[in-house]
């Protein structure tokens, strides 16, 4: 049976895709089975064929070396960089549960360690039309635990408690943070992660640097947080 786990941010552009990359990377390196998924993606571009290449996928797939075809990354892939729910209002296609579910299992009998990784941050509407679906839905949908990435530099004190105690009323596992953008010996981000910690009880189990090429991470450390 496959081990799996939940990527999600604080928001966007936190570096979600990025950090997750580096796992899955890390994963590969240690000779693990790796893939990927992500239900939806947004504001992808177009290759010379004009068809849409989900980017997040791609960049993942690049840094991590996985062999894993692209095609099997992600079902739903929009042109426009806004939520998945209004981008799917605007292009057609939008997000059905049993899509998702039926993908992602996929993957799962295919690797034997899956990240999968949320669009925006948790409050993320993933389609908001016939079928309301929203972030939170998909991880209690294939009962996953998830990994908050969280910028470390200002105001993360305050997103990524908000962040934390929201997916806790929502009894959505949390297992662990990961700073992106960190600055050894920056007072304030120093800080930041000793009153995340206190604040929330989790740790920051990898601190990543701005442009790192590797996460660092005990590999025992990491895969123990798949479930």
């Amino acid at each position: 049976m496959a081990h799996k786990i939940f990527v999600t941010g604080t928001g966007t552009d936190v570096g979600k895709t990025y950090v997750t990359g580096l796992i899955v990377k890390k994963l590969h390196e240690a000779g693990l089975n790796a893939g990927y998924f992500k239900a939806a993606v947004s504001g992808n571009d177009r290759d010379s064929s004009g068809n849409l290449i989900p980017g997040d996928a791609k960049f993942v797939k690049d840094i991590s070396g996985i062999s894993q075809p692209l095609e099997t990354m992600c079902p739903y892939i929009y042109e426009r960089a806004v939520s998945p729910h209004l981008a799917s209002r605007i292009e057609g296609n939008p997000v059905r549960m049993d899509v998702v579910k039926a993908r992602f299992s996929s993957v799962v009998d295919t690797y034997d360690y899956v990240t999968m990784e949320g669009s925006g941050g948790i409050l993320c509407p993933i389609s908001y039309d016939d079928e309301k679906i929203m972030l939170e839905d998909v991880i209690k949908e294939l009962g996953l635990s998830t990994i908050l990435i969280a910028d470390a530099g200002l105001g993360t004190i305050n997103s990524v408690v908000l962040t934390v105690e929201y997916m806790r009323n929502k009894k959505i596992p949390v297992k662990a943070i990961i700073f992106n953008n960190y600055i050894e010996g920056d007072v304030m981000q120093e800080d930041n992660l000793k009153m995340c910690e206190e604040m929330t009880g989790l740790k920051v189990i990898a601190k990543v640097k701005y442009g790192a090429t590797d996460i660092d991470i005990d590999i025992d450390t990491l895969i123990n947080l798949y479930e």
